[in-house]
């Protein structure tokens, strides 16, 4: 099995990417920036459909090698270490609790507004 590392940062990148119109502008605003450029980073806004597919299709491979039929290896392979396996596991689990505000932000920013 290999390691499913790529995956877990290929969901966080697209996690950011769908975030990016809505949750940079806000945080921006909120440490004091601001500007005529700010509204510019809604560019972004048309591509968030795309950047939400990769991300759950990332986290879903990621999970696919984690406790999938591929997660059961030879002995003797890092992968056959249940301790290793577990930290994998509570690696995706971490970055599933990070990611999912990010791509549900659009959906609760008015909350705030």
């Amino acid at each position: 099995m290999t390691s499913p590392r790529w995956a877990l940062l290929a969901s966080v990148a697209g996690a950011l990417g769908a975030s990016l119109c809505c949750a940079l502008p806000l945080l921006l605003v909120s440490l004091g920036i601001g500007g005529t450029w700010l509204a510019s980073l809604t560019a972004l806004e048309p591509y968030r459909p795309l950047f939400v597919v990769l991300t759950i299709g990332a986290l879903g491979t990621a999970g696919w090698r984690l406790y999938g039929p591929a997660s059961r290896c030879e002995d003797g392979r890092v992968c056959a270490n249940p301790k290793i396996l577990r930290r994998r596991r509570r690696l995706m689990w971490a970055v599933v609790a990070a990611v999912l505000p990010l791509l549900l932000f659009p959906y609760y920013v008015s909350w705030f507004a």
